[in-house]
């Protein structure tokens, strides 16, 4: 069986190592213990968080032991890492809140049903007891502030300003990976390319109280960018989110079927478990055949079934076929609000009115002249059926579940009509 550091290697993860030999040499002897953190900064995550998590149950899959630490003591002070500003901090109760829901997403994703290979934490156990002078004698001693300053997150600051609360920041992170190294026999910590000074610093504090022959190591993962340059997981809506009510099913689907061909089999290698095998077999026919999109096609299962469920996608090829055919008669209204939720929408009452009139009221059609023209020519589609009687009265019943009428005018022009009171 390949070694995880050759695996990860293959999927262009690794990014930098502390002690690569080292790494390698105690990762093919035995077992291993290691941890992610993610900070409770919002109430979800999104795709670009997934990213070392990803990597972390490929560990597991490998028969190593990973912890995923939820930081709800770091959470409260907010990383520096990639920021020009300071954080607004956030309430204990939001930062409460956010824990529990991170929690419920990292057990859905990670935890199987009895899956004991992994174990999940939060850092405020054992950081809310530490009083200020323990934290400064017990921690800030083995910190020299010459070496802080010289830190890619602390340089980078300086010139803009950095409060004494996010300089402490990489203390907090160092006082959890040797909390762990100590308590849960942790020897490696993994994260993003912007987290190596905080690994770091956690490395240096493991030696310093632990001595210099401790076994801990520090592994991160590239930062992503798209081929164009741009940032992975963000579109012109914004970020993709792993929470269904902040990003649907569909939308979610979407974002990965439409992956550029130069960026598909990086994706499926970062974030799929397809084999080395599968992902070739789909590497020639992005280069044979492109047009086809199957390695897209593949990615876009494979993630939402991931993240969401196997439910959710078929919901999500429902809604792709029936816009791509223009037959949505079979949809439901929940399937209707997911897949036309970024449609041009206008609203309407329930009283019943005459076609033309409905039209030109809701502002679709912008004259009674160019609505009679427009369905005498067959250009018009209510939920999916061509309108051909100038004298049709448009009522509740020719909607979705008494809440949607989908208009289509031509080929592609879609409005979703909400009905109300």
């Amino acid at each position: 069986m390949m070694n995880i550091i050759d695996e990860l290697e293959w999927r262009g993860a690794i990014n930098q190592q502390t002690d690569a030999e080292g790494l390698r040499k105690l990762t093919s002897e035995k077992s291993i213990s290691l941890y992610c953190g993610v900070d409770p900064t919002g109430d979800s995550m999104h795709i670009g968080h997934l990213i070392p998590f990803m990597m972390l149950k490929r560990f597991q899959l490998a028969g190593h032991r990973p912890v995923i630490l939820i930081g709800g003591a770091t959470g409260t002070i907010g990383d520096p890492s990639g920021r020009t500003t300071e954080r607004t901090l956030q309430t204990m109760d939001q930062v409460q809140n956010n824990v529990d829901a991170l929690t419920a997403q990292m057990k859905k994703l990670f935890l199987n049903e009895g899956d004991t290979g992994l174990r999940m934490v939060n850092n405020y156990d054992w950081t809310h007891n530490v009083t200020i002078l323990d934290f400064l004698r017990d921690y800030g001693k083995n910190f020299s502030v010459n070496t802080m300053l010289a830190k890619d997150i602390v340089a980078s600051r300086l010139d803009t300003g950095i409060s004494f609360t996010e300089f402490s920041y990489q203390i907090l992170q160092s006082m959890d990976f040797h909390h762990l190294f100590v308590n849960e026999d942790v020897q490696l910590q993994i994260g993003g390319a912007d987290q190596w000074g905080n690994i770091t610093s956690g490395l240096d504090l493991i030696r310093k109280k632990e001595g210099s022959e401790a076994k801990a190591f520090g592994l991160t993962i590239p930062l992503m960018l798209k081929a164009d340059g741009t940032k992975f997981g963000k579109t012109a809506g914004g970020a993709i989110w792993l929470d269904p009510n902040k990003t649907t099913p569909f939308e979610f689907y979407q974002f990965w079927a439409n992956t550029d061909d130069r960026d598909v089999i990086r994706y499926l290698k970062f974030f799929t478990f397809l084999t080395q095998e599968q992902i070739k077999t789909l590497e020639e026919k992005v280069q044979t055949e492109p047009h086809k999109r199957e390695a897209q096609r593949v990615l876009a299962e494979e993630m939402t079934k991931f993240v969401h469920s196997e439910e959710a996608l078929v919901q999500a090829q429902k809604i792709t076929a029936a816009l791509f055919s223009g037959d949505i008669k079979a949809l439901t209204a929940d399937e209707i609000e997911q897949g036309f939720k970024d449609m041009p929408t206008f609203h309407a009452s329930k009283e019943e009115k005459n076609i033309v009139d409905w039209l030109v009221d809701l502002g679709i059609e912008p004259s009674k002249r160019q609505a009679r023209e427009d369905i005498a020519n067959g250009a018009i589609s209510m939920n999916g059926e061509k309108v051909t009687d100038l004298e049709m009265t448009v009522t509740v019943d020719n909607s979705f579940d008494g809440r949607f009428i989908i208009i289509r005018k031509g080929k592609k022009s879609y409005s979703l009509v909400k009905l109300g009171e």
